[in-house]
């Protein structure tokens, strides 16, 4: 070796354990990830945005490193006319998305329809803090008995590495099926992000909330990693299931399945809980 080259290679080296060093303390150190439970109303594209921005902006001012958005915040979950309204991913409505991100400096995951080709899919997608769309996921268990014609059927389970480590995403109904939650487990996800439209009878709450801490809990347990379940605030106005209420109770719940937190019944909320991610 050239005696002229160890200076390069001791710089080298130092470049390789500085960017070691923050990819460690990234992943063990605190996280502060906002749970984003807003109002929404169906078909009101406009109004969402500005309900979603409104939640960012709130999110970053407490000190969030992420926010977590509901499902199908942008037209409303089971809504037939996001047959003829939903963009694709890339698209306007994801681009838009993504300028809030990079806008307010902060992660994104939302849950939001997909239209792809002649299919409309129920998707969430993880932006980061410089409007880039990381990962994307498709709802695999999508419950086609609601809309006609139903969303289409997602089949891939992914996760994307991270300054914060490895994240993984799902969607409301899929936390109910055992083979997707030990299909995440394989991956051996950090974190796990899940959007919810968790809805019933207006007389059924606030009890059904506890189903969803279940329901959550389970799947955090399964994984082995903590789950933030982020619900919304509205009524279902299309379909057989008409009139039913998302009565919030959005939760979080570490690697063992105990409840850390959770977010307001019936009521807007923007509720920030610190995860210590890989410990």
């Amino acid at each position: 070796m050239n005696r002229k080259d160890i200076p390069l290679i001791l710089i080298c080296c130092f470049v390789f354990l500085i960017g070691f060093m923050d990819r460690t303390m990234a992943k063990s150190g605190p996280l502060k990830i906002a749970i984003c439970q807003i109002f929404a109303l169906d078909g009101d594209r406009e109004g969402n945005f500005v309900r979603i921005e409104n939640a960012i902006i709130e999110a970053k001012e407490k000190g969030a490193r992420i926010a977590c958005f509901p499902e199908s915040i942008i037209y409303g979950w089971e809504n037939p006319d996001a047959h003829q309204r939903a963009c694709p991913i890339p698209g306007e409505d994801a681009e838009l998305l993504c300028q809030l991100a990079r806008k307010n400096r902060i992660y994104l995951c939302v849950g939001l329809d997909e239209k792809a080709g002649e299919f409309l899919y129920d998707s969430a997608i993880l932006i980061d803090d410089q409007g880039q769309i990381l990962l994307k996921h498709r709802k695999i268990n999508v419950l086609p008995e609601l809309m006609d014609p139903p969303y289409s059927t997602g089949s891939d389970v992914r996760t994307i590495d991270t300054p914060f480590g490895r994240i993984g995403l799902l969607i409301c109904a899929d936390t109910f099926v055992p083979e997707v939650l030990h299909r995440m487990s394989e991956y051996k996800p950090d974190l796990v992000l899940v959007p919810y439209g968790w809805a019933a009878k207006e007389e059924a709450w606030p009890d059904h909330g506890k189903e969803l801490h279940k329901t959550v809990s389970n799947a955090a347990k399964t994984i082995g990693a903590p789950v933030v379940g982020t619900d919304l605030i509205g009524e279902i106005t299309h379909g057989p299931w008409t009139g039913q209420v998302y009565g919030g109770q959005s939760v979080v719940a570490d690697k063992y399945g105990t409840v850390l937190a959770s977010a307001k019944d019936r009521d807007r909320d923007v509720l920030v809980i610190t995860l210590n991610i890989g410990q």
